[in-house]
């Protein structure tokens, strides 16, 4: 059959996502708190693992949205809200 697989990427100023699920169950999430991924998975299936740098990847794509997000700003700042 058909499977959904999502992944949810995305920054603001002071917050920040990465996601990956499969069917809308979550398999990886980066914990930007705590410094790691984490993989919800429950006990009773077979584990999927993502490979070693994953969590380091996602920090690096925080950091280069971010910074596309403040150039956007910028770039914006003077467009009039309505035309």
């Amino acid at each position: 059959g058909l499977h959904v697989d999502l992944s949810i990427f995305g920054c603001s100023d002071s917050d920040g996502e990465d996601m990956y699920s499969l069917d809308g169950e979550e398999k990886w999430f980066a914990d930007f708190i705590n410094h790691r991924g984490v993989e919800p998975q429950p006990s009773f299936i077979d584990h999927v693992s993502y490979v070693e740098g994953t969590y380091d990847n996602a920090v690096a794509n925080q950091q280069i949205c971010r910074s596309n997000l403040k150039n956007s700003l910028e770039a914006m700042k003077d467009i009039p809200l309505e035309n």
